[in-house]
């Protein structure tokens, strides 16, 4: 253990995740003090110990690095812990299976030194050697996540799951990383990015690991995890995209056919395609609310940021307005309906011709219950928006009174963090 004058300096931790790496633990931390030693850093080396039973414990005792005893399962679980116990300003994390060259780590150092606040290693830019990484994550699994990842986020990194990584110790812990597996990875990647951190990429270079047993990594199961963390933390993408979509083609389907059937390539399209349109503007106006309850909370919960964007809204939707909009709907849908009925009236109640009076029907039906959706959508929002215009007021005596509050507060739930998102 370092002493008291020893650790203020220490500016520089290698942390290390480990699970039974006792073939490979060695080598890692000896090229990490050998980095250390050529570059004149006083830094320490840590090792996030996820309960080996394989004596990788007393490996990196005896090789001079420092264990951390991490009892909840998960690559997230070890990082996590793992980035609060290193005492160094900057973290340098890597994998403790030997594809990663701790030789090789100036390159993070010089970019933090410039202010960059995350500084990720680049796989595809540095080089893959041959047998590093499987043909299914170079070729299909970490293009498409990473693509999926720059588009929904528009984040600058192109390698999201490398595993060797530099940051700013104060920066990470600000962004409240909490998934527990692989996902890890993404989150620290795309919440970086959502508070508008400095990041950038350096290439790294990954080699064969020296392991003899089969990786942690479990390719389809690790991917989908990655993959719904993403989609849930891109309600935009999930929800509003989709929704907007369905609704919009749903209304113009119903449009073109309110004046009577369309032959398109000798097909007639008449009053059972204006139901399925009534049907996708229902659903794509459900979904929409999704994707806008899902901001909400996400918001609320402090699991991103609040954007200008969501600030506007709430300045340009209120209860009110949505009340007044449903009911507007709502109304529309009742004209509908009354023309149908004095319609059927003049037929004295009898039959009547069903591709005429659908064209009205289906419209009526569809904007009745839209309005009530509005309505109701609107107070739901409302009740969710409550905590966010309270979180972010600006009075100084309510900021007070929660400083108050936090200071004389004991932290019970510490062991939350580490739960599965």
């Amino acid at each position: 253990m370092c002493s008291n004058n020893i650790s203020k300096n220490i500016k520089i931790s290698i942390l290390m995740p480990c699970l039974n790496e006792a073939e490979t633990l060695a080598t890692c931390i000896e090229k990490a003090k050998l980095f250390l030693q050529k570059n004149h850093i006083l830094g320490e080396i840590i090792i996030a110990d996820n309960g080996s039973e394989d004596g990788s414990q007393d490996i990196a005792l005896k090789h001079g690095g420092r264990v951390i005893h991490v009892p909840e399962r998960g690559y997230g679980s070890a990082l996590i812990v793992g980035i609060n116990a290193c005492i160094g300003e900057y973290i340098i994390m890597g994998d403790a299976d030997d594809s990663y060259d701790f030789k090789n780590l100036m390159p993070f150092i010089e970019k933090l030194e410039e202010g960059y606040e995350l500084v990720m290693g680049n796989r595809f830019q540095g080089g893959i050697k041959k047998g590093a990484m499987p043909p299914l994550h170079k070729y299909l699994g970490n293009p498409i996540l990473s693509g999926i990842g720059k588009l929904f986020f528009k984040s600058p990194i192109s390698d999201f799951h490398c595993g060797l990584r530099g940051f700013r110790k104060d920066s990470i812990l600000r962004l409240d990383l909490q998934t527990s597996g692989m996902e890890f990875a993404s989150e620290m990647v795309v919440k970086a990015t959502l508070n508008n951190l400095k990041i950038t990429e350096v290439p790294t270079t990954l080699s064969p690991d020296g392991r003899s047993r089969s990786p942690h990594l479990k390719s389809w199961k690790d991917g989908w995890r990655n993959l719904r963390f993403l989609l849930l933390y891109s309600p935009r993408w999930l929800f509003f995209y989709p929704g907007t979509i369905l609704f919009s083609v749903g209304l113009l389907i119903m449009v073109l056919l309110s004046t009577g059937p369309i032959t398109f390539s000798g097909v007639v399209f008449d009053i059972h395609t204006m139901l399925y349109s009534a049907m996708s503007m229902l659903l794509g106006f459900t979904i929409i609310s999704f994707g806008l309850f899902a901001k909400v909370f996400t918001i609320n919960n402090r699991l991103i940021p609040e954007n200008d964007n969501m600030k506007n809204f709430y300045n340009l939707i209120s209860l009110e307005s949505g009340i007044v909009v449903g009911f507007i709907v709502f109304i529309i849908g009742i004209v509908g309906s009354m023309i149908s009925i004095l319609i059927w009236e003049s037929k004295s109640f009898g039959s009547l011709i069903p591709t005429s009076m659908m064209r009205i029907v289906i419209p009526s039906a569809t904007f009745l219950v839209l309005g009530i959706q509005i309505i109701f959508a609107s107070f739901f929002l409302s009740i969710l928006g409550l905590k966010i215009k309270k979180v972010n007021s600006a009075d100084p005596i309510m900021e007070q009174c929660r400083n108050n509050h936090q200071s004389n507060s004991t932290v019970s739930n510490q062991n939350n963090i580490y739960n599965e998102f």
